[in-house]
């Protein structure tokens, strides 16, 4: 049994709704994690998606923020930011979801620990962006750091079968940036915020956009300004990770760039992750 999963910041679902549901209907993904939401809870749109076949899970924020998980299922489990860790920011949303042939069981209820751990773990994050190295704002987005891989690692335990996806703002590398010397120690390339993104992968989590070959200059976010998209000029700041577990199931990763030729398009593009659930 084939499941996809997608990641997309759509940068206000407000302005972008009728976009969304356009490429679910292109692209049927069985989950979906949104971020920046930019609204509150009451005004989510679930009976739009309900129209094309989606429940969703929200965790919303007025102007900012705000996470959603858009799926086929239900989701259980559902959990809303980092346990643990005090943050007032919408930021983190997770749930469980069938996993291969496992069908849902109107019976089951969250608390039915078996169940769950025969399911996909999927967690939809929107990581600070930390505004410049040196602010508050990145000191914050280091603790932040430091309270998802603490609670992640436990998550782990619990659910080997996991995915945690969405808009890191951070880059891996200089593979990542088109500009690798000029972005040198800026936002989104600095040593301690790769170094938070490589303890996370140590944790026993693989890139899934890298465990296949892809083009060269493969990016997931360009600057609204200086015709960025057109010249390539992005970062991959968006990604999946996968668990040890769910590895070896993975058949492909991709990042969807159609979007981005839209008019008033995210200036985030898809991620789109392919699992043989079997």
């Amino acid at each position: 049994m084939t499941m996809q999963l997608a990641t997309w910041n759509i940068n206000s679902l407000t302005v972008r709704l009728p976009q969304v549901l356009d490429w679910l209907q292109a692209n049927p993904v069985d989950v979906l994690a949104l971020q920046e939401l930019k609204m509150t809870d009451d005004k989510f749109p679930h009976a739009a998606f309900a129209e094309v076949g989606y429940v969703a899970q929200c965790f919303g924020q007025k102007t900012y923020n705000g996470v959603a998980l858009v799926s086929r299922s239900p989701a259980l489990d559902v959990v809303k930011n980092i346990p643990g860790f005090d943050d007032d920011m919408a930021r983190v949303i997770s749930g469980t979801f069938p996993l291969g042939s496992t069908a849902v069981d109107k019976s089951i209820n969250e608390s039915n620990i078996p169940f769950i751990n025969k399911g996909l773990r999927v967690i939809g994050a929107y990581f600070p962006n930390g505004q410049e190295p040196g602010s508050d704002k990145f000191e914050y987005k280091l603790a932040w750091l430091d309270g998802l891989r603490a609670w992640l690692r436990n998550e782990l335990l619990t659910y080997p079968n996991l995915v945690l996806m969405g808009d890191f703002n951070i880059t891996f590398d200089d593979a990542d940036v088109w500009d690798p010397e000029g972005m040198r120690d800026q936002i989104h390339c600095t040593d301690e915020e790769r170094y938070h993104l490589q303890a996370l992968v140590a944790l026993g989590l693989s890139d899934a956009h890298r465990l296949f070959t892809q083009p060269a200059k493969s990016y997931s976010w360009w600057d609204y300004r200086d015709m960025a998209f057109r010249r390539n000029r992005g970062m991959r700041i968006d990604h999946i990770l996968v668990s040890q577990a769910l590895k070896p199931h993975v058949t492909a990763c991709q990042i969807d760039k159609t979007p981005r030729k839209n008019e008033r398009p995210s200036d985030h593009a898809p991620v789109v992750l392919t699992v043989e659930a079997g």
